[in-house]
């Protein structure tokens, strides 16, 4: 099979061709997997590894099957497994009826394991995990034999079957490989294959109390199912011979090849189950779609569109070394994407009224705004303009600063789509606060340009006062406020970043955004890319989410604190 294409091949997609070429790929048609552990929700960590499995079964006329590994039922979910199959959908990946669950292999794993110990491969042992620990060995030190090692056959299957009957209680035994306590990797030192758990499991209910280790299932799995590249992590590189002596098993008729990649690791991220899940139980987020977690449900719901992340991985690339990538470079193919998609609406976040003393009351006026500028076809909307508006209030300025281009006493500028203003007088509360700023507009400016062709510095986005509607902005921040959360003092707490949210709950939108609905990309000009919230958001009620900034506004602020 030739492919042609612009971009290098990875060390991955040689592999795979060098083994078509060479006719090692059974009736030539590659599956791959993808094996997800269904005891949280995917972080943006597992984009990488989907998008490489369904890609590579793409590109090359294959298949990818979706796996949950369901080998732990204390910490499995319906919940998870629903979330990971909307995530996969979400990124424009389909697995077809390819669905499988390690559960499905089961009884065929009890029956390989029932021949181990029948050719004295595998032994049942008693001792503690401690105990287990000692005689493990170190790195540098070799393991040494369990007193149980040279348990006869007939015992051995006597207790592996009282086991799985549960006449035992947890931790009383384990069911072990008979491998070599001597071998220099850890993993081949007698490895565990079952052990004694009390769980209803989520698609077997209570008819086991014996479940077998990953390392055991996960290899055998493939086997089963022909996959043909096992594509994991760098963290599994140690973990291949025990994946090769799972998958030489004598009966075993499939032999599947692991390889290796780089996980995808980004500054300011977390992307440890554990650690995120902490934040759940214990409420510093709202839960595992919050919008500033590093899951593919909370970018979703953040406004992160499947191609912008898609582009991520592609621009991160497959490689065998460990990097951490720039949380920027994230940010930056956000920011492309949602450049060429999103909706560009009009938003006051901090509003200040105006008041066209000059403009008749009572009157409304429509200008046509460009949908997007990047893309003739998507066309225009129309924007109500009225006597009195609102600006942002940092558009004003009572006794302006040098440079200061924008509105103040005597200064004339331009509303975006609109006409040229001048500031008159102010109005002030009791505490001096400016609450209003009276103007005259020049009803020659229409559309920005005047008879005798002079021009104004600033522009200003505004919206109507009675022609806008009022809704909730939420300003997301990352969750970190440390490149590497944790590093400096040992725990990650102390790195949130308190700042990560900031509510602003009377925004000011025109009236366009009423339409809006999760899912579609939305640009608040000079604000920022936004989404409505997928589940706070309502008609009654308008939430929207900053997706992100329109720069990289954080990269300037360390570079101006020095770090």
């Amino acid at each position: 099979m030739e492919i042609k294409e612009e971009r290098p091949l990875n060390f991955i997609e040689r592999i795979i061709e060098d083994d078509l070429k060479a006719g090692r790929v059974p009736g030539n048609k590659i599956v791959t997997r993808f094996p997800p552990e269904p005891n949280g929700y995917l972080h943006i960590g597992h984009i990488k590894a989907i998008c490489i499995n369904f890609g590579l079964a793409e590109k090359y006329g294959g298949t990818c099957h979706l796996r949950l590994d369901d080998t732990n039922p204390a910490k499995e979910e319906q919940e998870y497994i629903d979330s990971i199959k909307d995530c996969i959908h979400w990124l424009g990946f389909d697995w077809g009826e390819k669905t499988y669950y390690a559960s499905d292999y089961y009884d065929q794993l009890f029956d390989i394991a029932v021949r181990l110990i029948k050719e004295g491969k595998a032994y049942v042992d008693s001792l503690s995990p401690e105990e287990m620990k000692e005689y493990r060995g170190t790195l540098t030190e070799p393991g040494k034999n369990s007193p149980d090692r040279d348990r006869s056959i007939e015992e051995n299957l006597d207790l592996f079957m009282r086991m799985k009957n549960g006449e035992f209680p947890e931790g009383a035994y384990t069911l072990r490989a008979k491998i070599d306590m001597a071998s220099p990797n850890i993993n081949m030192r007698d490895p565990a294959l079952y052990r004694i758990k009390y769980a209803e499991h989520p698609r077997t209910g209570k008819k086991w109390c014996i479940y077998p280790m990953y390392d055991y299932t996960h290899p055998i799995s493939d086997a089963i199912e022909g996959i043909t590249h096992s594509i994991c992590t760098l963290e599994f590189e140690d973990h291949r011979p025990a994946y090769d002596w799972a998958t030489s098993i004598d009966g075993i008729e499939h032999t599947p090849h692991q390889y290796e990649f780089a996980r995808l690791n980004i500054n300011y991220l977390l992307m440890s189950k554990r650690k995120l899940l902490y934040l759940v139980n214990n409420n510093y987020v709202t839960g595992w779609d919050d919008p500033r977690m590093p899951t593919i449900a909370g970018i979703r719901r953040r406004g992160y569109s499947p191609e912008s992340m898609k582009d991520f991985v592609q621009r991160v690339g497959v490689a065998k070394v460990e990097s951490v990538v720039d949380y920027s470079l994230m940010e930056f193919c956000v920011r492309e994407d949602l450049n060429k998609r999103a909706k560009r609406l009009m938003a006051v976040l901090d509003p200040l009224r105006i008041i066209i003393d000059n403009y008749p009351e009572g009157q409304v006026e429509y200008f046509d705004a460009e949908n997007n500028p990047e893309d003739p076809a998507s066309g225009t909307h129309k924007v109500a303009f009225t006597r009195e508006l609102f600006i942002e209030k940092e558009d004003f300025m009572e006794v302006p600063v040098k440079g200061y281009h924008r509105l103040y006493p005597g200064n004339e500028i331009r509303l975006k789509h609109a006409y040229y203003i001048t500031a008159q007088s102010i109005e002030k509360d009791e505490n001096g606060n400016i609450i209003c700023v009276h103007c005259t507009y020049d009803p020659e400016s229409k559309g920005g340009t005047t008879a005798d062709g002079r021009k104004v510095k600033g522009t200003s986005h505004w919206v109507s006062a009675s022609h806008s509607i009022t809704a909730e902005v939420r300003q997301y921040d990352k969750l970190f406020k440390a490149e590497n959360p944790g590093a400096a003092t040992g725990n990650y707490l102390d790195d949130l970043n308190p700042d990560s949210l900031i509510v602003i709950p009377e925004a000011r939108i025109e009236e366009e955004a009423k339409t809006a609905k999760p899912g579609d990309y939305l640009q608040f000009i000079r604000n920022g890319y936004y989404m409505a919230d997928s589940r706070d958001s309502s008609p009654e009620h308008l939430v929207f989410n900053r997706t992100v900034t329109l720069k990289d506004s954080w990269s300037k602020m360390k570079q101006k604190m020095g770090i």
